[in-house]
């Protein structure tokens, strides 16, 4: 693929870096709507909710959680400052039903709108999180099933 043909693109939260590289595209939870980024996009300074973001590079492509934060298009390179993120291989789906079930039982008995919304968001970040635990596995599957390594 042509050096145009990508962008850099920089994953960073105050803990560490997820990624850092080329991409051919990236596809992320904008907080009005997903937001799709091609090489020479235009500059751009958006929000992010809790959601999946993608991360593409000649046809393989990067699947990470993100639980809010900044995306900043500049100058061919795309920054994105996450409030957490997280490869799918490290969501571990047990702490995550977990955190759903509390959220849901916790929403039942709330009485406040202030702590209503902090509950929602708590289970909404537990929904995508699991969410994109079984996208993974399921193109983990393909892959096996394709290679003809059934197990």
């Amino acid at each position: 693929m042509a050096t145009g043909d990508t962008m850099h693109v920089e994953v960073v939260t105050a803990e560490r870096e997820l990624y850092s590289g080329e991409a051919n595209a990236v596809n992320a939870p904008g907080s009005e709507g997903r937001l799709g980024i091609l090489p020479h996009h235009a500059a751009l300074l958006a929000f992010l909710k809790a959601g999946e973001l993608r991360i593409e590079l000649e046809g393989a492509e990067d699947l990470l959680f993100v639980s809010g934060g900044f995306l900043e298009v500049y100058q061919n390179t795309v920054t994105i400052l996450a409030d957490a993120a997280e490869h799918t291989d490290e969501i571990d789906r047990t702490r995550a039903e977990e955190a759903r079930r509390r959220a849901e039982e916790r929403l039942a008995q709330v009485e406040s709108d202030q702590e209503r919304a902090r509950l929602q968001g708590a289970l909404e970040r537990a929904v995508v999180r699991l969410r994109l635990v079984e996208v993974a596995s399921r193109r983990n599957r393909r892959r096996i099933e394709a290679s003809g390594n059934r197990e």
